[in-house]
């Protein structure tokens, strides 16, 4: 049991004895740096509640713990928190009980966990995967890995969109364009072959749109008489009613497509356990849009296209089925969540990983599916995120400047084997090694700059920045976790129990402080979907345990239960590390 939960239950039990209430919803944080103790109990909503002074209160629970826990040696109060100062004992005790256990912090979860779907990626056929992108899949990767940490079973999952006007631009330009080439002619990967017709198609109607406007329409009125356009849209009409050269050739590309981004996925590290495609659940969206018409949820306007009043709920109307019956994004989300739930009755969660853009449209979503009656409709996230901005500005897939995903993951690599070559990271290493270790420092890099920023806020992403052996970076982490390695190699360290009544100094103090906090970490940044908790917890125990190696003797200190317990903790620091990046999925060399 560790210091957080012992605290709380003993306090729980002296405020239902003494005040006779149920109060367990304790803050506990580490005490910042200007004030006396270790640990921080927020005593504010417990003031409320018992209306009692900040001080009164907080000298009358820092008292009776104080005379109540062996582990608890003295404390103070300022304002509404109480610091306690935490006995050296009980940490050296804590070393001790998770010395050799390589998942400190982990709920390994089982059948009967509660199951967890994340979604994530989820792009379109008709263009590379970009750095937006990127941001996607590394927060619901991450995510995913946060979630089976705190003990729940994971499903990863994606929503491909295999279909729709977008989807037809490419094809009608390629159809039009490609001379029946195919990426292996051209020696390209498939989703950047079909990108370029994506960008090829808008050139075109742009084109189109400004003769037409110049001719006398309207814009409104040109880029509904653009020829290339009109074209895609009768493409679309066809392909749902089923034309089947039309079938054949958008198979055709899509494949190339999957194969482009397999490879992409390979390379970032992450995988899927589910594929949904909106080309299957865009007709369940249909037969629910009946349902709700039948049942009045929903209602027809004159044109034939179907729509929900959500003003009741503080929304406007939205539109569900166009005209034409042809489908919208909302058709087909609420087929892909019906079909998930009934493939994963037991689901208690779904979580869909996607840009705050679309903050809007996810609410209206889950609105809709309320109103439908579907009580898993309460079990519904989404984990809204800001854009990725460049140094030069906003990507715009339509004008070809996005920065492509494969792109920017060599560039990562490339700056990673130039910095590692000029600091002599590479020395001795086989060609093979320095690839695997340039990919590795590379990939952390990036998913490390991606991840230790609150999902919510934008991100300027600059590559240069983001290698760097020093600051708060991925490269200084996992150079911290192969220093640890190196250190341990030296001494053949095998791990054993410390002495507990050793004296330990502040920096020990500080970095055991740090690793108590793991498990309450991980259970945070799971309640909050946010991997920048992890991210930034990892930096401050990796500042930490570099303050302290560049000051403190370790290998060569001659008291040895001293050396044990320093190599120990160095041991617990480096797994602790190693099992942070694994959240964020990132890994770590054990030579650099």
């Amino acid at each position: 049991m560790n210091i957080n939960t012992i605290l709380k239950s003993k306090l729980s039990e002296y405020l239902k004895l003494k005040y006779n209430i149920d109060f367990n919803d304790f803050e506990i944080q580490l005490t910042r740096k200007d004030f006396e103790g270790d640990l921080t109990i927020v005593i504010f909503p417990l003031v409320k509640v018992l209306k009692l002074s900040p001080a009164n209160l907080g000298n009358e629970l820092g008292s009776f713990i104080v005379n109540n826990s062996k582990h608890v040696t003295g404390f103070n109060v300022i304002q509404g928190f109480l610091n306690l100062s935490i006995s050296s004992f009980y940490y050296l005790e804590f070393l001790n009980n998770c010395l050799s256990d390589i998942n400190f912090g982990f709920i390994i979860p089982d059948q009967n966990s509660p199951l967890y779907l994340v979604e994530y990626s989820s792009p379109n056929t008709n263009k590379p995967l970009h750095l937006g992108h990127i941001r996607n899949i590394l927060l619901g990767y991450s995510m995913s890995q946060i979630l089976e940490a705190s003990g729940k079973r994971v499903n990863k999952t994606q929503i491909i969109n295999d279909r729709g006007i977008h989807i037809c631009k490419s094809i009608i330009a390629w159809l039009k364009f490609g001379e029946n080439k195919t990426p292996e002619d051209m020696n390209e990967k498939g989703d950047f072959f079909v990108g370029k017709y994506y960008v090829l198609f808008d050139k075109i109607y742009k084109k189109e749109v400004k003769e037409l406007i110049s001719s006398g329409l309207s814009k409104i009125k040109a880029e509904q008489k653009s020829q290339i356009f009109i074209e895609a849209k009768e493409l679309l009409r066809k392909w749902e009613a089923g034309d089947k050269e039309i079938i054949n050739v958008w198979k055709l590309m899509n494949g190339w497509v999957y194969n482009g981004f397999n490879k992409t996925y390979k390379d970032l590290g992450v995988d899927f356990d589910s594929l949904y495609y909106e080309s299957d659940t865009y007709l369940i969206g249909k037969e629910i849009i009946n349902h709700g018409l039948e049942k009045k949820i929903f209602y027809k306007k004159e044109d034939g296209s179907v729509w929900i009043d959500l003003s009741e709920e503080g929304l406007d109307e939205k539109l569900l089925l166009r005209s034409d019956g042809t489908s919208v994004y909302m058709t087909q989300d609420l087929g892909t969540a019906y079909k998930r739930y009934k493939d994963n009755p037991k689901m208690e969660g779904l979580i869909y990983t996607v840009g705050n853009e679309q903050d809007y449209h996810f609410n209206v979503l889950f609105k809709v599916l309320k109103k439908l009656g579907f009580k898993w409709s309460n079990h519904l996230f989404h984990l809204s995120y800001g854009m990725v901005d460049l140094p030069s500005g906003k990507m715009k897939s339509r004008e070809g400047t996005v920065v492509d995903a494969d792109e920017l993951i060599s560039e990562m690599v490339n700056n990673a084997s130039k910095l590692s070559g000029d600091l002599g990271k590479l020395d001795g290493l086989s060609n093979d090694d320095k690839n695997i270790l340039n990919h590795t420092i590379g990939l952390g890099a990036l998913k490390y700059y991606i991840l230790k920023v609150d999902p919510k806020k934008r991100i300027l992403f600059d590559p240069n920045d983001s290698i760097d052996f020093n600051g708060n970076t991925g490269p200084f982490i996992q150079y911290t976790y192969a220093r640890i390695q190196s250190l341990l190699r030296k001494e053949t360290y095998e791990n054993s129990s410390v002495n507990l009544n050793l004296e330990i100094n502040s920096k020990e103090k500080q970095i055991l402080k740090l690793l108590t906090q793991f498990p309450d970490l991980i259970k945070s940044s799971a309640d909050n979907l946010n991997p920048a908790l992890v991210a930034n917890y990892t930096y401050e125990l990796v500042k930490a345990f570099n303050s302290y190696y560049q000051t403190t003797t370790i290998l060569k200190i001659e008291n040895t239960e001293v050396k044990l317990f320093r190599l120990s903790l160095s041991y617990k620091v480096g797994l602790i590390i190693k099992s942070s990046m694994l959240l964020l999925g990132i890994k770590v060399p054990d030579k650099m």
